[in-house]
């Protein structure tokens, strides 16, 4: 069969645990840095698909279904996502890894990750990207940096955990088949629902975030944000890692980790459970 079941998927993410954990830094690094860039050029075909358009229902509709490619990306090149890998909260509890090596992982693929959308965020700012539209694209990205900067931090928190139960379930839809197709699509579904529903994700909103940031660096696109009415007052450096990254990362563990143990629960400790009887 071309489908694994919900209990294989586990068994075979403790599997993969293992070789994450393991990992030499060096490929992981690179591999980190690549899904922070593949995050982040996802991010850049929403804000270029919608940053002409005013309804909002409009724009959260077509960035999900652009943005929702990426993860696909991801788990087709085998680079490293920080937000996937809270999964190998399976394989700690299956005790195929220790805490230190799934902490590694996870520290170096988060920084990683911020290097790759940092790269692009900044090639894209500061040589010419965001001039489309007489520098509308800019102004776009500004505001929607602005606008994930100053979200209350419980309520960023919590989208950050509604957002990873369903990052983490793409993860593991995408392991059910054995085939591109069925991978791709296994993956694509809870992310474009995600992103629809406004949800946030540490990875993709490093891309966002910096990419506003850069841009205020740009005289011109200043102008063109302030304009459009954007506080660029609120568009800094530390309103970005408290405001942003702080709350969201933590919601993105929380909802990662969730999942992850509530599979390891029921389908292998309850399996191991079944086969003791």
């Amino acid at each position: 069969m071309n489908l694994l079941t919900a209990a294989e998927q586990t068994a075979s993410y403790a599997d993969v645990s293992v070789k994450k954990a393991s990992m030499p830094l060096a490929k992981m690094i690179v591999m980190a840095i690549l899904a922070g860039m593949l995050i982040a050029f996802a991010g850049c075909v929403t804000n270029m698909a919608t940053y002409a358009l005013d309804n909002n229902s409009t724009v959260r509709t077509i960035s999900g279904l652009l943005f929702a490619f990426g993860l696909g990306m991801v788990i087709l090149s085998g680079a490293e996502l920080f937000t996937g890998n809270t999964l190998m909260t399976i394989g700690l509890l299956e005790k195929r890894i220790r805490l230190a090596g799934m902490l590694r992982n996870w520290i170096f693929v988060y920084l990683g990750n911020f290097l790759g959308s940092l790269l692009v965020a900044f090639l894209c700012a500061r040589f010419g990207w965001l001039s489309a539209g007489s520098n509308a694209l800019a102004a776009f990205s500004m505001k929607v940096a602005v606008g994930k900067m100053t979200m209350p931090f419980q309520n960023a928190f919590f989208m950050g955990f509604l957002c990873n139960i369903l990052v983490t379930l793409a993860v593991m839809f995408s392991l059910s088949s054995k085939d591109v197709t069925g991978r791709i699509l296994g993956a694509y579904v809870p992310v474009a629902v995600f992103v629809i529903c406004g949800f946030n994700h540490s990875i993709a909103d490093m891309n966002y975030c910096t990419l506003g940031l850069f841009a205020k660096g740009v005289p011109g696109y200043v102008q063109a944000a302030e304009a459009a009415g954007v506080d660029l007052a609120n568009l800094t450096w530390g309103n970005y890692f408290v405001g942003n990254m702080l709350p969201v990362t933590l919601g993105n563990i929380l909802g990662g980790v969730a999942v992850g143990a509530a599979f390891w629960m029921v389908y292998l400790k309850s399996g191991k459970k079944a086969a003791a009887k």
